[in-house]
């Protein structure tokens, strides 16, 4: 269950929010990231491990005495069993029906402003990406020119039939990526041209042999696209060191391009990225 229907299925019985206010060094979670703690279970994720056991705790602790707030400045080290090396401080307070409030509309906006990432193609890959994809933090669109294909999907996926595909790259917010896998290599030229020639798309991928670009290419420059733009673009889709062209097996590869692409760091800040994701799932 993930956080807002914990708190709303346990407010009245009493529930804590634990959030880590502040994180310092090589952390598993930022400032920002919170959970919530009933007697009985939690949802949401402060980053794992013993912080996360030792929280847990906490919280139960307070739940069982009455007391409202509490307040833990935590070194992630040895005592805490943990070789992170950073430090956190922690806010825990029991949750109230404000706090539920500011969690939607928390949620809400955080919604809004995630990266769109627009597939184009709801054949076996296509729904095979986007299933990948809404576990992700991501606005999806599924688009397609063809009746009855796009049912059965997740709820975070929002399904477009469309006529002529390529006008929703022009609707596009800039910063988009743009996944062309349709059933028309046709189709899948337009597509890809159209997203290249914007020049402002995050990403553009389609999927296809290095003949298939070679061909997309010669054809691209012979219209008017200039050779820098080829620079951009992902084809095949997900990198072709991996020998597997199994649709999820694909999906797979491409969602972890479009993270890379769309959730990168600043470059001043990716130094220690691989020790603050060091978290582990406390329900492990």
């Amino acid at each position: 269950m993930t956080l807002i229907p914990f708190l709303a299925r346990h407010l009245a019985d009493g529930a804590i929010l634990v959030t880590l206010t502040q994180a310092a060094g090589s952390t598993p979670r930022e400032a920002g990231a919170t959970m919530a703690v009933s007697a009985t279970g939690a949802a949401g994720t402060i980053g794992g491990g013993q912080l996360e056991f030792h929280c847990i705790d906490m919280a139960r602790e307070m739940l069982a005495s009455g007391e409202l707030a509490r307040s833990l400045d935590i070194p992630l080290g040895p005592q805490m069993g943990q070789c992170c090396g950073g430090r956190v401080q922690v806010s825990l307070r029991r949750a109230t029906s404000t706090d539920l409030a500011m969690q939607v509309a928390r949620e809400r906006a955080e919604a809004e402003a995630r990266p769109a990432v627009l597939v184009f193609g709801a054949g076996h890959t296509g729904r095979a990406l986007v299933e990948a994809l809404a576990l992700l933090p991501f606005r999806i669109s599924l688009i397609d020119d063809r009746d009855g294909v796009l049912d059965g999907l997740p709820a975070a996926v929002t399904c477009i039939r469309m006529a002529d595909p390529v006008a929703a790259i022009a609707a596009a917010p800039a910063g988009a990526a743009h996944v062309v896998l349709t059933h028309s290599h046709a189709l899948d030229y337009r597509l890809t041209e159209a997203a290249l020639q914007r020049g402002d798309a995050a990403y553009v991928g389609m999927i296809g042999s290095a003949t298939k670009r070679a061909r997309f290419e010669a054809g691209f420059l012979r219209s008017g696209g200039r050779r820098e733009a080829l620079s951009r673009l992902a084809c095949p889709i997900g990198g072709a060191d991996v020998d597997d062209k199994r649709p999820k097996v694909i999906a797979a590869l491409t969602a972890a391009e479009l993270v890379r692409s769309l959730l990168r760091k600043p470059e001043a800040s990716r130094g220690a990225g691989a020790e603050e994701r060091a978290g582990h799932d406390a329900t492990a």
